[in-house]
């Protein structure tokens, strides 16, 4: 045999293994491939009602009320009855100052007072033994007049010091500084024994914060939304504060400004809240949901079901077969963690929320529990 033709045999020797090792072995990657375990997803139904539209931005609590306590007499101040950063009620005593110069005061015009009422009882007796004198003919009219003017005399200088008496107790009582209202007090500024002006030094804040307000600015293209829900009814705003577990505080929108910011665009807006339990503090930034819109009967899905490409946003849809669908979507608006879908989609159809990087349409899958 020549070497021809061994090298013929020896090639189409070579072939035939080959295409049988291509058979083998592609054939038993197909088996596998079509034997891969389905891709373990999460799933959400799409639901169908009504759904708020909401604005979330940055509020600022404020205080409902703030004072600034300083006494209304000078004086040197004697106590405080108060400890800081607690809630005080109205009328009770927060500092003190030394009265006695105004006790002093008192007692002197409560003596002047005493004075003019003997004096005052001694005119009138005066004026009527003239009186009777006078209609009897002892005196003159001129005497009697002068008697008369006496009296009246009396009268005036009494009524004067009586006033002078209310203005003596009036200064004793401002020697006790109260609180006008319920509220938290703020660190002292003043201590035991400085001299207190009258009506300029600063002795202690006072804030007021059952209720408070929580202000907060939107742009002026939102403000037309949020006077159409007013017009539906009361406003329900809702705060979450950070850091804290508890749920959100719901509150009511009590404030529009009379006008727009120019500089920034924005209104001023405030919401009161009841504050019973104290989570609110005045000073502390919180976030602020605000509804603003109200969609009735669409259908939404959780945001974390959409998904995008160059062709637009799509979701993959989960059939009754195991497997899912690729399908494009037309999206709405996005409210509280989840987006209208416009058309794409039938409410009760499920969609895979977590998952979705190791999928592509036909993909089989399992739904995991939760």
């Amino acid at each position: 045999m020549s070497w021809k033709k061994i090298v013929l045999v020896v090639a189409a020797l070579l072939a035939v293994a080959l295409v049988m090792y291509f058979v083998r072995y592609a054939g038993h990657g197909a088996t596998q491939t079509k034997a891969a375990a389905p891709v373990p997803v999460e799933a959400a139904s799409a639901t169908q009602g009504d759904i708020e539209l909401s604005l979330k931005l940055v509020g600022r609590v404020e205080a409902w009320s703030t004072v600034t306590l300083r006494a209304r007499v000078a004086g040197q101040l004697q106590s405080l009855s108060f400890k800081p950063g607690t809630l005080v009620h109205r009328g009770d005593v927060l500092a003190q100052l030394d009265p006695s110069l105004l006790k002093a005061q008192l007692d002197q015009a409560r003596g002047v007072v005493a004075r003019d009422q003997a004096q005052l009882q001694k005119a009138q007796a005066d004026q009527q033994r003239y009186a009777d004198m006078l209609g009897k003919g002892f005196v003159s009219k001129a005497d009697y007049d002068t008697y008369k003017a006496n009296l009246a005399v009396a009268r005036a200088a009494l009524q004067s010091d009586q006033a002078a008496q209310e203005l003596a107790q009036t200064q004793l009582d401002y020697a006790r500084i109260v609180a006008p209202f319920d509220g938290i007090t703020g660190a002292p500024l003043v201590w035991p024994g400085a001299q207190i002006s009258a009506d300029s030094t600063d002795i202690v804040v006072l804030n007021e914060i059952e209720p408070v307000r929580v202000a907060f600015n939107i742009p002026e293209d939102s403000l037309p939304a949020v006077r159409e829900a007013q017009a539906r009814g009361t406003l329900t705003v809702r705060v979450t504060i950070s850091g804290d577990t508890g749920a959100p505080l719901a509150g009511t929108l009590d404030f529009v400004d009379n006008a727009v910011d120019a500089t920034t665009g924005t209104i001023v807006l405030k919401a009161r809240f009841d504050n019973a339990d104290h989570r609110l503090t005045p000073g502390q930034f919180v976030q602020v949901m605000l509804p603003t819109t109200r969609l009735a009967n669409v259908i939404s899905v959780p945001v974390q079901a959409l998904q995008s490409s160059t062709n637009g946003n799509f979701v993959f849809v989960v059939g009754a077969d195991g497997k899912v669908q690729q399908r494009p979507v037309t999206t709405g608006p996005t409210s509280a963690g989840r987006t209208v879908i416009d058309k794409g989609l039938k409410a009760g159809e499920r969609v895979v929320t977590e998952g979705q990087m190791l999928l592509v349409d036909g993909s089989a899958v399992t739904v995991k529990q939760g």
